[in-house]
């Protein structure tokens, strides 16, 4: 992970990136050579975990966020990480660090924006769950499909919005915060939305803003500004002019009244579901061949001179890198029934 997704990358004015917990190694309960992603280390997360016995949960978001002056059972994320620790499952956290790097997560919102990827229909298209409410189903969730390259590229440029600062990484002097696109000709806002819509999987509608003097129908989107989970700090602050569209996870009431107030038009799909595609779309495959190139290199230079108690371990060749099938936003959408 660290070489995919450099942690010099990440921000850690506030971040807390890296490997958050390390569990023991006990080569008589061994785990599988797995990794389970998901964007949130939920208790339903822990448990598919554990069920699955992987060796490592890399979570998005940083589970352990601010200082902790105790471990305990009584708090419920806490108690997901003790018996994470306890099962020999360790947690990584990559966040900011996916966000900034070239390829990464800001990079994939960008070919959705432009149509550079094409999902297939998303399970949550097809399938809406009963209720037993008469108006509305239960709630859905966002479930992109998987992706394939697209031949129709809408024609643009895209640039960082906040460069990282130097020293960056040789081959990553494109990293950053935040991604603006910019089309070749001005696009039609509907043309956008159905973009993203098919994109993320999202279902039943699309939060959307507008100047309300404008229609849907009639605006036009040159500039995108594009940032995974909330982004209004990235998008609006220290830019020279506010993009055409704001395409982000999450964005307050009054930073969207001005955005919209200026003229811009504000998508916002709740924090994680700008975010949790990128696992199935993008990091799944690069994560896996990372892994496989890295553990045939260890194999083959420790493997015959290993002690006897990790013979078990080298001898094992595959590596698996699985999403999470239990991960997914805290807001559902409840679809009114036709």
């Amino acid at each position: 992970m660290r070489k995919i997704y450099p942690e010099s990358l990440a921000d850690k004015s506030f971040d807390n990136t890296g490997l958050l917990l390390e569990a023991p190694f006990n080569h008589a309960r061994r785990q599988k050579n797995s990794v389970l992603l998901a964007i949130d280390l939920t208790k339903a997360v822990a448990d598919e975990a554990i069920a699955r016995k992987d060796s490592v949960v890399v979570a998005y978001h940083p589970i352990i966020f601010r200082g902790l002056k105790s471990l305990t059972f009584n708090d419920p994320q806490q108690q997901s990480l003790l018996r994470l620790a306890s099962e020999g499952i360790s947690v990584y956290s990559p966040h900011t660090a996916v966000d900034a790097t070239p390829g990464g997560m800001g990079d994939w919102l960008c070919d959705i924006v432009t149509g550079a990827i094409t999902p297939s229909p998303s399970k949550s298209a097809s399938e809406v769950p009963n209720s037993s409410s008469k108006l509305y189903s239960a709630p859905t969730y966002p479930q992109p499909g998987p992706v394939s390259s697209s031949t129709s590229t809408i024609p643009h440029t895209r640039s960082t919005i906040h460069p990282s600062p130097a020293p960056v990484p040789e081959g990553l002097e494109d990293a950053g915060m935040g991604r603006l696109v910019t089309f070749d000709d001005p696009q039609p806002l509907t043309a956008v939305i159905d973009n993203i819509a098919s994109g993320v999987g999202y279902p039943g509608g699309i939060p959307i803003a507008i100047p309300q003097s404008a229609s849907v129908d009639n605006i036009k989107i040159r500039t995108v500004g594009v940032c995974p989970g909330s982004g209004s700090s990235i998008l609006m602050k220290g830019v020279k002019q506010i993009p055409d569209l704001l395409f982000t996870g999450e964005m307050s009431h009054h930073e969207t009244l001005f955005a919209i107030e200026n003229g811009s038009v504000v998508v916002a799909l709740a924090h994680s579901n700008t975010e949790r595609g990128y696992l199935r779309a993008v990091m799944k495959d690069k994560l896996g061949a990372a892994l496989k190139e890295e553990w045939e290199g260890l194999r083959s230079a420790e493997g015959k001179t290993a002690e006897a108690s990790l013979k078990e371990v080298y001898e094992d060749s595959g590596v698996e890198v699985h999403v999470s099938e239990k991960d997914r936003d805290p807001f559902g959408i409840m679809v009114k029934r036709v």
